[in-house]
C-alpha cells in the first residue's frame, strides 16, 4: 500500500512540474506577445521557478521542505500588493505587510532554529 501511495505521489510531483513549466512558458509567450515586462511578471515567474524547486526538492529527498511554501507565500503576498489597485482599504496593505512579516519571521526562525547561536531545535530535520 505504501508504494502506490508512493507512486501516486510521485506522478502527482510531475503532473505540478508539466504544469508549471506550461505556465511558465505561457507567462513568457505572453510579455513577448504584449512586448511588456511588468514586476507582477517577474514576481508571477519567481513563483513559478520556487514552485519548480520545491517539486525539485520533493524529487531528491521525497519530503516537502517548510522553507519552500513559506518563500512562494511571500512572493506571492508581495505580488498582490503589487496587482492591488491604488483605490483599495490601506488596512488592506497593513493586513498584507503584516502577513508578509509574519511568514517572513517563521522563515529566519525555521531556517536558524539549528543554529549553535539560538539553540533552538538539535534534532536533524530536512527543512533547511
Amino acid at each position: 500500500m505504501n508504494s502506490a501511495i508512493r507512486n501516486i505521489q510521485l506522478v502527482a510531483v510531475i503532473l505540478v512540474l508539466v504544469a508549471t513549466i506550461i505556465a511558465f512558458l505561457l507567462e513568457v509567450l505572453k510579455m513577448y506577445e504584449v512586448k511588456l515586462i511588468t514586476l507582477a511578471d517577474l514576481l508571477l515567474m519567481f513563483i513559478y521557478i520556487e514552485v519548480i524547486g520545491l517539486v525539485r526538492s520533493y524529487w531528491e529527498s521525497r519530503a516537502v521542505r517548510v522553507i519552500y511554501p513559506l518563500v512562494i507565500a511571500i512572493t506571492a503576498l508581495s505580488r498582490y500588493i503589487i496587482l492591488q489597485d491604488k483605490n483599495s482599504d490601506p488596512a488592506h496593505l497593513i493586513y498584507l505587510a503584516s502577513a508578509i512579516l509574519i511568514v517572513s519571521i517563521a522563515t529566519v526562525v525555521i531556517r536558524f532554529r539549528r543554529s549553535k547561536y539560538l539553540n533552538i531545535d538539535k534534532d536533524k530535520s530536512n527543512d533547511l
